[in-house]
């Protein structure tokens, strides 16, 4: 039960990956605009998730290594300064997402700018991560962002039509608007497959100091938590596919698709929605600003832990505390955060090749990994999502271009 219980890693993890500012937008634009035709791209970059956190969470169990500090140690620090400098500026982007991303739902809410409440979201982030510790976090997320199964909860009071469904998981050409079809389809796949996530979740396995005998749980926990936010990003699209397509709304904008869970849940609908918006967004920007620390930290051979009081692990503390800061910049600047978050989510696709393809090399490595290397299947779906990334960063910027 003891080992069990970590699936609340999973759960954050997937609030985190899921169900934030970039994967709620994308999944409200998508239904709208194509109903339920883009759904296998959640499926997808759920299966491609739920792989690369099985395999850094078994890293870290194995090795008692995060697995930035492995990739560091395999390839050195020289070669390593590239992804981490990459990791580092899509993780403080989509970060400046998310805090937008909560200070919208307040708006929302209250009807007062979202200028007014963005410092003290970040404040909030700040506090949080100051004196709180990775296992009240990790808890406290997970719990609180059991709130978006509203969204699943309303899908299925909708009654969406199955064999529609159905269709929706294969894909396919759209009948028109191919530009914008390939440019959501791109943006969900970045929000979903996001590098914070298996960085992240590996940190997490080694804060909980995980050790072999947690390998099952880890399979567990990848893939229960994944598949948690997998439903409720589907969830998130059937409902925009029903309520907002036929009405001609868009979902350009929040401020148009707040009241989408109105119809299942009354007037109760438009709160649970800013909850919900409000929740996923301040766990995804727990996770980035502690994702900023973890790596930097990870790579320079640092003190590292959430655990530990701030004055002892100072240069972490301080790591996370100029994230939070730089996050707030875009949002006091006027940026929209949904448009903000788009353009993320397209540096995030481009970035994926350099970020997720020495974990195939590290994956394999004995050194690391002992008699718990990949196996051929497994070795498959990383190559496989290698060179979906690498498809993905080719036509990312155009299709942000013609589509967006």
């Amino acid at each position: 039960m003891k080992s069990l219980a970590k699936i609340g890693l999973g759960i954050l993890t997937s609030v985190g990956g899921y169900l934030e500012v970039g994967s709620i937008g994308t999944a409200i634009q998508a239904g709208a605009a194509f109903r339920f035709s883009l759904l296998w791209t959640i499926a997808l970059g759920t299966i491609c998730i739920a792989f690369l956190t099985e395999m850094t969470g078994r890293l870290a169990a194995v090795s008692h290594e995060p697995v930035v500090a492995a990739v560091r140690k395999r390839f050195g620090i020289r070669v390593h300064l590239w992804p981490l400098t990459t990791q580092v500026v899509i993780d403080l982007l989509v970060l400046a997402s998310e805090i937008g991303g909560a200070s919208l739902a307040l708006e929302l809410a209250t009807g007062i700018t979202i200028r007014v409440w963005v410092i003290p979201v970040a404040l909030l982030v700040w506090a949080l991560l100051w004196f709180a510790t990775f296992g009240s976090i990790e808890h406290g997320v997970a719990v609180l962002g059991l709130v978006t199964l509203s969204f699943t909860v309303a899908a299925w009071w909708l009654r969406p039509n199955l064999a529609e469904l159905a269709r929706g998981l294969v894909p396919h050409r759209p009948a028109q608007d191919a530009a914008r079809y390939g440019y959501l389809a791109v943006g969900i796949l970045g929000a979903t497959v996001s590098p914070y996530l298996f960085s992240f979740y590996s940190s997490g396995a080694v804060e909980e100091k995980w050790r072999v005998k947690e390998l099952m749980p880890n399979r567990i926990v990848a893939a229960a938590g994944m598949m948690f936010g997998g439903l409720v990003a589907m969830s998130v699209m059937v409902v925009a596919a029903i309520v907002l397509a036929p009405r001609g709304i868009n979902g350009d904008f929040y401020q148009q698709a707040a009241t989408m869970l109105s119809l299942p849940f009354g007037r109760w609908g438009f709160r649970v929605f800013c909850a919900s918006l409000f929740i996923g967004c301040v766990g995804a920007a727990l996770e980035l600003a502690l994702d900023v620390s973890y790596i930097v930290g990870q790579s320079f051979g640092w003190a590292w832990s959430e655990d530990q009081p701030p004055a002892e692990e100072a240069r972490f503390a301080l790591g996370y505390s100029i994230a939070v800061a730089l996050g707030t910049i875009p949002s006091l600047l006027g940026i929209d955060p949904l448009a903000f978050t788009m353009f993320s989510m397209a540096m995030t696709v481009v970035a994926l090749p350099i970020l997720i393809a020495p974990l195939l090399v590290v994956m394999n490595d004995e050194h690391h990994l002992r008699a718990y290397t990949n196996g051929w299947i497994t070795n498959a779906a990383v190559i496989a999502i290698v060179a979906l990334a690498f498809a993905l960063a080719v036509v990312a910027i155009p299709l942000q271009i013609l589509g967006g």
